[in-house]
């Protein structure tokens, strides 16, 4: 089931499983709960949020330039400007692959193709993220090594980062940090944990997708060929952390 409502462009198989365990997913009127239910688009009616969804064949790949104080959520209780209103001309439905804060900024991928989105996003595939953070204060060399190491927080250690000091302000700090998972502010987390609380935020790269030059809330539609191309040579060429994530 969860594989079909990705397929459906609906969410990211991940979040599809979210959906059924919430009871938000239907088959011929009946709730569904257990994940790996089984189903047929063409045989069955499915409704998710008692929407009936239907197969997309059209596959779309949007690289935007997310602004600050913009929600990646499709829904927000608090009616704050989503990212999915800066998508004026795309009139297909897609939604995000991962998140970025409210307050963050950069690049997110928007897409309709589930099984992408869940090839991006699954811990397997180690895919990285580069932020430019600014940071309060100066971190040292021992804290830089701790943070390429490994941090330990609330939900376990973080896989071992790439952090590289890139400039520094009277007061703060630019620090170009590359990481291999996506747990919820994770970056903030990090930061917080060794006394230099994060200021500023921006990934500048996901994966084999760069921001370049791209504009605040400007986008691009980019090829679907070439976006199966670059990933097929991500996976190629992928490399797996040296420690492995561990819950306390």
């Amino acid at each position: 089931m969860q594989k079909i409502i990705a397929e459906a462009g609906i969410t990211s198989r991940r979040k599809a499983e979210d959906l059924i365990q919430e009871g938000r997913v239907s088959v011929d009127g009946r709730t569904i709960t257990k994940l790996g239910t089984l189903a047929d688009l063409e045989k069955n009616k499915i409704r998710v949020s008692g929407k009936l969804i239907t197969g997309n064949k059209e596959k779309i790949y949007i690289l935007l330039n997310k602004p600050q104080n913009y929600i990646t959520s499709l829904d927000d209780p608090q009616d704050r400007p989503k990212v999915i209103d800066l998508l004026k001309k795309v009139h297909v439905r897609v939604f995000p692959v991962g998140r970025l804060d409210f307050d963050a900024e950069g690049l997110l991928l928007l897409t309709n193709d589930g099984e992408l989105a869940q090839r991006l996003l699954h811990p397997s595939f180690s895919v990285p993220r580069i932020y430019l953070v600014k940071v309060k204060g100066a971190p040292d060399i021992m804290t830089i090594k701790n943070l390429r190491t490994g941090i330990h927080l609330a939900d376990g250690i973080t896989f071992p980062a790439k952090v590289v000091l890139v400039g520094k302000t009277k007061n703060n700090s630019w620090v170009r940090v590359t990481v291999f998972e996506g747990r919820n502010k994770l970056i903030k987390r990090m930061f917080s944990a060794v006394g230099h609380p994060v200021l500023k935020l921006k990934r500048i790269t996901f994966g084999p997708f760069s921001l370049g030059n791209l504009k605040p809330g400007d986008y691009v539609v980019l090829p679907s060929g070439e976006v199966k191309k670059l990933l097929n040579e991500l996976l190629k060429q992928k490399t797996k952390p040296t420690k492995r994530w561990e819950k306390k």
